[in-house]
């Protein structure tokens, strides 16, 4: 594939790649009392990994000698990308308001910007800046349904401690994604980052499942499983490394702020729950955000 070919690819991802991870938004609000955190996290990745690695067990099996030496940081990878970004999520939507859970994660794109210019020494202009902060505006804005003043009313909980570190979990899994190298093609590490991922998360699966009570196997919750596999999980993690490689960690993480109104729009679909003006205001602000931060000339090709 040519270059101007890969990174016209990355950049209609942008716009795609949201999604898939929108759909998670309404996993974790079907999820409790269907399936336990920790049980969904680890069947999402067991499911995913099993695919990723289905498509490069040859590349896998060549680059075996790679991966063993390698095992510590696609341990690491595996524990901030599938364990804390998982599981950590869905335990803090047990205790804690959607509102709070999407302030918070609104934290990620501007850190990720932050210690991607500070460590990758990845180059970023003013305009790009004012990119970010529209963005982040425009999700804001969609949290707080227009009403800015509800901000010094938000009511803190537990669960938003869980949230923070899948925040900073995912700011650190995605600067160390670009930042080690490594032989394997995208499809071929994430299969090995999410055996690892399984790995973490099974023994807390087991403490669930000895401490419990667990919600009864069903239909649903394999259901559940399957859909935050194959779309939050395979879709969308394939296509944000292929990002990361293209665009950089900087312009890639701004993505994340589509999140609240695609949600928004899956919510309207599939839940049947309104369409307000304070979401096409959000928008407004967070799609030429998303273009300030991604136009003019690309990021430079990463080493392969």
């Amino acid at each position: 594939m040519q270059r101007i070919s890969r990174f016209h690819m990355a950049l209609a991802l942008v716009v795609l790649v949201p999604a898939l991870w929108a759909v998670n938004y309404l996993i974790a609000r079907s999820a409790p009392g269907v399936i336990a955190p920790n049980m969904l996290a680890g069947q999402r990745w067991l499911l995913a990994g099993a695919a990723f690695c289905a498509l490069s067990w040859r590349e896998i099996r060549a680059h075996w000698d790679v991966i063993v030496a390698d095992w510590r940081h696609m341990l690491v990878l595996g524990v901030l990308g599938m364990w804390i970004c998982g599981a950590w999520v869905y335990i803090a939507g047990q205790s804690t308001s959607a509102t709070n859970l999407a302030l918070i994660y609104a934290l990620s794109p501007v850190m990720i910007v932050v210690v991607s210019r500070l460590w990758l020494k990845e180059p970023f202009t003013r305009v790009q800046a004012l990119g970010v902060l529209l963005a982040f505006a425009g999700v804001v804005h969609v949290v707080l349904k227009g009403q800015w003043a509800q901000l010094a009313r938000v009511q803190w909980a537990v669960g938003d401690l869980w949230v923070l570190g899948a925040t900073l979990s995912w700011t650190f899994f995605t600067i160390l994604l670009k930042r080690w190298s490594t032989p394997l093609t995208d499809t071929a590490r994430l299969g090995v980052i999410s055996f690892y991922g399984v790995l973490v998360i099974l023994p807390f699966a087991l403490w669930e499942a000895a401490t419990g009570p667990l919600p009864a196997v069903s239909a649903q919750g394999l259901t559940l499983s399957l859909a935050a596999a194959v779309l939050p999980g395979f879709a969308a993690y394939l296509g944000y490394t292929f990002m990361l490689r293209e665009l950089g960690a900087a312009r890639v993480g701004v993505v994340l702020y589509l999140g609240p109104p695609y949600a928004a729009v899956m919510a309207w679909l599939v839940l049947g729950e309104p369409i307000h003006a304070y979401h096409a205001v959000g928008l407004a602000l967070i799609l030429p955000g998303i273009y300030l931060v991604n136009r003019g000339r690309r990021a430079a090709a990463p080493a392969r």
